[in-house]
């Protein structure tokens, strides 16, 4: 007779509706939905006009775009500030390139997103080589790359018929009902969400953010790991430039201004610890489209504009608030378990090799082998 500790007798289907009922990406995507709902029933163009539904869904691309970077250096227990910058220098190098060179749109997409990497690389080095913390670093680049924008910019601005009008279109166009720039955006999240979940250098960037110390003690490429956080963070700023100007058509000085705190915000509500070590791109694009559509949602339902921002901050802090909340219960019910838990050592009564059975011990909490 064998001597075992209790298995589990939940069904899997069972244990995947729990797990889905607690996760916080289903909670912000009810959210969200109760948002739409809210808002078409007091008008029922915001969903149902002519530009609704197309609206809903492109207008969260760019940011979508930024929060799925910003959750790369999160987890790692970092928080890259200088990505509104970076879009608003990508988007006037992509207008200048269309004017001054007349590239074709791939090229020019490519250029933005290069310069982006690159901008984020320059983070990536200062915070990974120089040991310097990340909030101090990218809020020092925030201002010098929105400084070379502003001199370089001056007081030109980039108008729509400086544009190719097939690069336009991209804010246009849809695939079955979908906006093009939001299809592109759901490519990204889709790719770097397999990445992080799947790959073993996204695993580590968990691992790096839970337990710094640790992960340098186990042997990982803690700075090479966040230094690829940092340019994936930065190349998607670049993309989001390029997105920037084909859903507006114009690029002022203003551009991109102050949408860091959202991408940050997106990616907390979405679920990422602000500590690093959990979270996923998938809660920080609902998260982002949740910010997004609040802003043009409440005074369609007839909030203020106080409250509107006043919403949106107690959604952040609620947020964080959970976070901490969830991880110390966990760690309360982990140590529950860790004290609790017997000590089982499995036993074969069947007779081995030698014809001999082996001995059954059960070691309770406290005792001794």
């Amino acid at each position: 007779m064998s001597t075992a500790a209790p298995s589990r007798t939940t069904s899997p289907i069972a244990r995947a509706l729990g797990t889905a009922l607690r996760s916080r990406e289903l909670a912000v995507a009810l959210v969200l939905v109760v948002v739409v709902a809210l808002a078409t029933s007091k008008s029922s163009s915001f969903l149902l006009g002519s530009d609704g539904w197309r609206s809903l869904l492109v207008n969260p691309s760019i940011l979508i775009l930024l929060a799925v970077g910003q959750t790369a250096v999160i987890i790692t227990r970092n928080v890259d500030l200088s990505v509104g910058s970076t879009l608003g220098l990508t988007a006037y190098l992509t207008g200048r390139l269309f004017i001054d060179t007349g590239l074709p749109a791939p090229v020019v997409m490519l250029c933005a997103v290069l310069l982006g990497a690159l901008l984020g690389a320059i983070n990536g080095v200062l915070v990974a080589f120089g040991k310097v913390p990340a909030l101090v670093i990218t809020l020092g680049t925030l201002y010098i790359y929105r400084g070379i924008f502003l001199s370089w910019a001056g007081s030109d601005r980039i108008n729509s018929s400086d544009i190719p009008r097939g690069f336009q279109q991209l804010g246009t166009q849809q695939i079955l009902t979908i906006p093009v720039l939001t299809v592109i955006a759901l490519v990204v999240l889709a790719a770097v969400g397999y990445h992080l979940h799947s790959h073993r250098a996204g695993r580590e960037l968990y691992a790096i953010g839970s337990d710094p110390d640790a992960a340098v003690l186990y042997g990982l490429k803690v700075t090479r790991r966040v230094m690829t956080a940092f340019v994936l963070s930065g190349a998607l700023a670049g993309l989001a430039g390029t997105f920037y100007v084909a859903r507006y058509g114009t690029v002022s000085s203003n551009a991109g201004l102050s949408i860091e705190l959202q991408a940050v915000g997106a990616a907390v509500i979405g679920g990422v610890a602000i500590f690093g070590g959990s979270g996923t791109v998938w809660g920080a694009a609902i998260g982002a489209a949740l910010l997004v559509t609040i802003n043009s949602a409440l005074p369609v339902i007839g909030i203020a504009d106080f409250w509107q921002r006043a919403v949106v901050g107690a959604l952040i802090l609620g947020a964080v608030v959970l976070d901490q909340v969830l991880a110390r219960r966990q760690a309360r019910r982990m140590a529950e378990e860790r004290d609790l838990e017997p000590d089982v050592v499995h036993v074969d009564d069947d007779p081995g090799p030698g014809g001999a059975g082996t001995a059954t011990a059960i070691l309770e909490p406290g005792s001794h082998r």
